[in-house]
């Protein structure tokens, strides 16, 4: 099997994940994935994929992931190892698109608009 590449995004955060055969290694960023995100939420998003597709233990993952906070590069990283495992095999799609990993979040931060505190916080009105 040659290894599959994808991408997954999140926020201001980018993930490019080379799934291949072995033995359910998650690198990231050359650092093991327990050590690059210690929560144990964060741990198990990244292993969700694999549970819904019955496929833990198989596939050794490889990720670089740039921009963004920890929160958006596990989202963005889940997401890529989904979209990769749909490359592999597409009868896993509708397991992954029902638990919502199919999904590219597409929620950004608003921008600050001149005139005003914040991006939608005004400054206080004086009417007198």
């Amino acid at each position: 099997m040659q290894s599959i590449n994808s991408l997954g995004r999140r926020k201001a955060a980018v993930a490019r994940i080379v799934l291949s055969e072995g033995k359910g290694n998650i690198v990231v960023n050359g650092r093991d994935s327990k050590e690059y995100f210690p929560i144990t939420m964060q741990q198990f998003k990244l292993a969700q994929a694999f549970k819904l597709t019955d496929t833990v233990g198989k596939y050794d993952v490889v990720a670089t992931v740039d921009g963004g906070g920890i929160t958006g590069q596990v989202d963005a990283v889940r997401l890529g190892i989904a979209r990769a495992l749909v490359k592999l095999d597409p009868d896993h799609k509708p397991k992954l698109k029902a638990e919502e990993l199919m999904t590219r979040d597409p929620r950004e931060v608003e921008r600050k608009k001149f005139g005003q505190k914040k991006a939608r916080k005004r400054f206080q009105f004086s009417k007198r």
